[in-house]
């Protein structure tokens, strides 16, 4: 069996699926070139010799029609402008009777408690600068309709969820997005779209940290994913 993983970053979860395909081989593929150096520097050939990474385009992956088995994006569609394409560029690359396996969060169904106008803020901020880009922060609720618009059938539909509660996890999770809140392209753009200033920033990052010390504190991530099938 062979397996594509699409917008891999650093490989963590394609070395896993790899770990899974017995005789098989995956290919993580992601736009940037930085964080495909990264998968590459963890997970080298000789000790991993059915896995591989390389720089692709979701929208014009360089490879054959009908080359894979499996297909597999796990929340990367929220990211995209053009999210039927990427999945239609998708299908091309998938077998007859292949699998597609897609997973996106809807950030309109986040849950957390206790309340505090910093994380609301927060929320609000994502989906402008999502909005921004062209893209879409409540994917998974758009899932099934994308997957059926690019042409696959026999989808099984579900959900998940992730729950951050406990100290670790609260820690990690608070942790997270009190750093990435004011050093990742989120902080960068808020700040150049002119949606947020560098102090209202820093509000929301200590948002985060004054929730990750709440012993009661929980934060729900709600997420769909979608299983197709190219048909034969």
């Amino acid at each position: 069996m062979s397996l594509l993983d699409v917008g891999c970053g650093p490989g963590n979860i394609t070395a896993d699926l790899a770990g899974r395909l017995g005789g098989g081989t995956a290919l993580g593929v992601d736009v940037s070139e930085e964080i495909i150096a990264v998968a590459k520097s963890q997970y080298g050939p000789d000790e991993n010799p059915n896995l591989s990474f390389e720089v692709a385009n979701v929208y014009e992956l360089d490879y054959s029609d009908e080359s894979f088995d499996v297909v597999y994006a796990h929340q990367v569609l929220q990211h995209l402008a053009r999210p039927v394409e990427a999945l239609k560029e998708m299908r091309r690359v998938l077998k007859p009777g292949g699998t597609l396996a897609v997973r996106d969060a809807d950030y309109g169904g986040f849950v957390w408690s206790p309340g505090d106008p910093g994380l609301d803020r927060w929320l609000t901020l994502y989906h402008e600068i999502v909005r921004a880009n062209g893209a879409e922060a409540d994917a998974g609720r758009y899932l099934k309709s994308w997957v059926s618009a690019a042409g696959f059938n026999n989808l099984v539909v579900s959900s998940s969820n992730w729950v951050y509660e406990s100290p670790q996890e609260r820690s990690w999770w608070g942790g997270l997005w009190a750093d990435r809140v004011l050093q990742s392209d989120f902080a960068r753009q808020g700040v150049e779209y002119g949606l947020i200033s560098r102090e209202g920033l820093e509000e929301i990052s200590e948002a985060f940290t004054r929730w990750s010390h709440q012993s009661d504190g929980l934060f729900l991530i709600v997420n769909v994913e979608v299983l197709a099938t190219r048909a034969l």
